[in-house]
């Protein structure tokens, strides 16, 4: 899912679908290109506000470097059950100023008294993919990780650690930048229209790290990114420390 900054650039676009019985909402691209115009990592930390994106971000990589790969660790979250709202945990291979993004997490959907949870990669812009069916349940602890072997290929794995199961893909995709790195909470889009964004409570990265070719960075210098529609401020995020950043729903 592109990153559109509100102040920088247009709002990010995508689609999905919705069948009975339940079938993850599908993750289609029909999102802006526009440049990401934030700050270097070396230089002061940056704050945006966005349609759709919360979290932590790297809009470049350190000097002379590209970065090859990301991961986070949190669990999965309570949300509350108000029937049709839905939300997304994830982490990724640039978005802000690219046109290709290499990203894998989970998402939770509310369908009458239960909430639903899927695992899925995308290589923008592709379709996103659902993995065969991963098991989880609130409070399980998920480590998501994307590693780009090559600018073209890479791969997306998603591990229920609680469970000791977890799903992996070996993609291919548009030539990517390995210009930026996110851990990200999302509403995402349903047609032309975000989806209800549910109440998720708070979802906590641990173990945030991404490598690049010159080495591997925690979240020290990232970005941090919040959601706000209609002039409301949907989320508050935190960076509590170099490998930790806190999303909560307000």
């Amino acid at each position: 899912m592109k990153f559109s900054a509100i102040l920088l650039s247009n709002v990010l676009l995508a689609s999905a679908t919705l069948a009975a019985p339940f079938t993850p909402r599908k993750r289609s691209t029909l999102r802006s290109s526009h440049p990401y115009t934030g700050k270097n990592v070396d230089s002061p930390l940056v704050h945006e506000y966005d349609s759709n994106w919360a979290g932590a971000a790297f809009a470049s990589p350190p000097s002379g470097s590209k970065f090859t790969s990301v991961t986070g660790t949190f669990n999965v979250p309570t949300v509350t059950k108000t029937n049709g709202r839905a939300g997304a945990a994830w982490v990724g291979i640039d978005g802000f100023n690219t046109n290709s993004i290499l990203q894998t997490g989970i998402q939770w959907e509310v369908q009458g008294s239960e909430v639903q949870f899927s695992a899925w990669h995308e290589w923008y812009p592709a379709d996103s993919v659902n993995f065969p069916s991963l098991a989880m349940s609130a409070g399980d602890e998920i480590t998501v990780t994307v590693v780009a072997s090559s600018s073209t290929s890479g791969t997306a794995t998603v591990e229920n650690t609680s469970t000791g199961k977890s799903v992996s893909k070996a993609i291919s995709g548009q030539a990517l930048a390995g210009q930026n790195a996110e851990w990200i909470v999302e509403d995402f889009e349903e047609g032309s229209s975000l989806v209800p964004f549910a109440n998720f409570g708070t979802i906590t990265f641990t173990g945030c790290s991404a490598t690049t070719n010159s080495g591997t960075t925690g979240l020290t210098g990232a970005d941090t990114v919040d959601i706000k529609q209609n002039s409301k401020v949907l989320t508050s995020t935190t960076i509590d420390s170099s490998s930790k950043v806190a999303i909560t729903y307000e």
